[in-house]
């Protein structure tokens, strides 16, 4: 019996940057796909696609990307401040959404994103590429099983000394990964955010930040966030009232370690150091796979499209991450004051 073949989605790219070139490559070689178009601002990038990928239609001009009937889907990884724009008007034009973190800059433009979705009828999928990570999604299936028990709060870092951005602080770049975790694992959106940071390098762009996110049933989540700082850290640990869990992304193989410690409450104990007993057992290394994230991501774009299903990290999580993110930056120009998430 013979195989039906599917008909590949054909898909434009628009932002042939540094992390756009990695959804170039993915799409043009995906099975499933086909790259229809680039569309860069800078003529140099677009002269590399086309060496690399002969027969890929390259343009500086947007409008002939969502004018085309041809092109099914676009993936926005242009400037975070064209996001909303570019996401729009791809919309409205029939085409299916895939856009970088994040989503937008503002709540307000996220929910337009949100409705427009739905009007349309055509998928919107915010780029939380970790949420695809073989290791992210052994987190999920600890907490779903209970195995860690009830958890309780979580940490993350991601600090590096590396590129500095001109154009968004440390918040905006690495905070849509961090937040986009928690808001996943945890199964809710954040009630309370406070937030302090500081521009060390450039007058008014924050460099170093510290979050704390307080979620229903007395959740908490604290993420730090730095591109100035010693170590380069990828990190995120789960607390539960059995188990542990910790994430790290720097370990080139064993990402997940899971801590078979805590605090067990005796109730029948005849002494007070006996009603609380702390409990060290094994340390597991479970294998989780190495797939590439981004490949995944966009396998799952793909099979959104076909199937109709919703994204994992749909607009509407778009949409919760950014209504975190803004609250986080009106409480770091607060100084920290607590400021709620408005849903």
């Amino acid at each position: 019996m013979a195989v039906e073949s599917v008909k590949p989605v054909r898909v434009a790219i628009v932002g042939a940057g540094e992390w756009g070139t990695n959804h170039v490559r993915t799409f043009a070689q995906l099975r499933g796909a086909q790259l229809a178009a680039v569309c860069d601002l800078d003529e140099a990038r677009l002269a590399q696609v086309r060496a690399q990928y002969p027969g890929v239609r390259t343009t500086t001009r947007y409008e002939e990307v969502v004018q085309d009937p041809s092109v099914e889907a676009v993936v926005i990884a242009s400037f975070a401040c064209r996001h909303f724009e570019h996401a729009r008007l791809a919309l409205e034009a029939g085409k299916h959404v895939l856009v970088e973190k994040p989503m937008t800059l503002g709540a307000e433009e996220a929910e337009t994103l949100v409705r427009t979705s739905g009007r349309v009828g055509r998928c919107l999928m915010a780029g939380h590429l970790l949420l695809y990570h073989p290791a992210v999604a052994k987190m999920k299936q600890l907490i779903d099983s209970a195995e860690l028990g009830e958890p309780l709060y979580l940490y993350s870092q991601r600090l590096n000394l590396g590129r500095v951005r001109r154009d968004e602080n440390a918040l905006w770049s690495f905070g849509p990964h961090d937040v986009a975790i928690a808001v996943h694992l945890f199964g809710a959106e954040p009630e309370v955010v406070t937030a302090k940071g500081e521009a060390y390098l450039q007058p008014g762009i924050v460099d170093v930040v510290f979050v704390t996110l307080r979620f229903p049933q007395r959740k908490m989540a604290h993420i730090h966030l730095s591109w100035l700082d010693p170590h380069k850290t990828r990190r995120t640990t789960v607390v539960g009232s059995r188990k542990m869990v910790v994430f790290d992304d720097m370990e080139p193989a064993d990402k997940i370690r899971i801590y078979d410690k805590g605090v067990d409450v005796r109730p029948h104990a005849v002494s007070y150091e006996d009603y609380l007993h702390v409990r060290f057992g094994d340390v597991l290394i479970p294998h989780v796979g190495a797939a590439e994230p981004l490949r995944l991501e966009c396998q799952h774009f793909l099979e959104c499209i076909r199937t109709g299903a919703g994204p994992l990290s749909d607009g509407v999580q778009g949409l919760q991450v950014v209504r975190v993110l803004t609250a986080a930056q009106k409480s770091m120009d607060l100084d920290g004051a607590p400021v709620a998430v408005k849903g």
